[in-house]
C-alpha cells in the first residue's frame, strides 16, 4: 500500500445518483402526529426539488463510503434545462448549433431561416426526451437531414425556411428558390 495524504486535494464527485430521491424524501416524510403536524402526500414531494434538500446523510446511505463523504463539504445540485434555457443554448453562443447550420448552408449560397416555432419545438423535443442539451443536434440534424443532402445539388435555391412542423411531423421545409436570369429576359 502507498500512503497518500489527502489533506491538500480536493475531491469532486459527479453523476446521477439515479435514486437518491427515495431516500431523501424517506428521511424528509417523518412521522407526522398531532393536530397541527405538516402531513405531505407523496405527489408534495414530487413537486418540489427533493434532490436540493439533500445531506451527507443521504450520501452515506446512498453508498458512499463515509471517508469520502467526509472530504464532500459542499453538495451542490442541478436542475434540468427549460426550455427557454434550451432555445438560448441552440441561438446565443458563438458556436451554438442554429449558427454552424446557417453558415453551413451559406457555404453553398443559401439562406438557412428557422422560424421560432421550429426553435421552440426543438427544445420541447429534447425537454420530452430529456437529453437536456445534447439532444438538441440530433433533433436539428434530423430536422435538416434531407436538406443537407438535397440543397448543394439545387443551384436555384435561395433561401429555406424551417417551421415546427418540419420539427414535429417531418414536413418539408419552405424552399425559395431564386427568379431563374432566362425568365427575367
Amino acid at each position: 500500500f502507498i500512503q497518500i495524504d489527502t489533506s491538500n486535494i480536493l475531491f469532486i464527485c459527479g453523476g446521477a445518483f439515479d435514486g437518491i430521491e427515495q431516500i431523501i424524501e424517506k428521511r424528509m416524510s417523518g412521522s407526522a402526529v398531532g393536530f397541527e403536524a405538516d402531513v405531505r402526500s407523496k405527489k408534495d414531494y414530487e413537486k418540489e426539488n427533493l434532490l436540493s434538500k439533500i445531506v451527507q446523510q443521504d450520501v452515506v446511505k446512498y453508498g458512499l463510503i463515509p471517508e469520502l463523504v467526509g472530504r464532500l463539504p459542499v453538495i451542490a445540485t442541478l436542475r434540468d434545462l427549460d426550455k427557454d434555457a434550451l432555445i438560448q443554448i441552440l441561438t446565443e453562443p458563438k458556436n451554438a448549433i442554429i449558427k454552424q447550420y446557417t453558415e453551413l448552408f451559406r457555404l453553398d449560397g443559401v439562406e438557412l431561416e428557422f422560424e421560432t416555432g421550429a426553435l421552440e419545438a426543438i427544445a420541447e423535443k429534447a425537454v420530452e426526451k430529456k437529453t437536456g442539451a445534447r439532444g438538441l443536434r440530433s433533433i436539428v440534424e434530423q430536422t435538416l437531414m434531407h436538406t443537407m443532402y438535397d440543397t448543394p445539388s439545387d443551384a436555384s435555391t435561395e433561401k429555406i425556411v424551417i417551421s415546427a412542423s418540419c420539427v414535429n411531423d417531418g414536413d418539408e421545409p419552405l424552399v425559395l428558390h431564386r427568379a431563374s436570369s432566362e425568365n427575367a429576359g
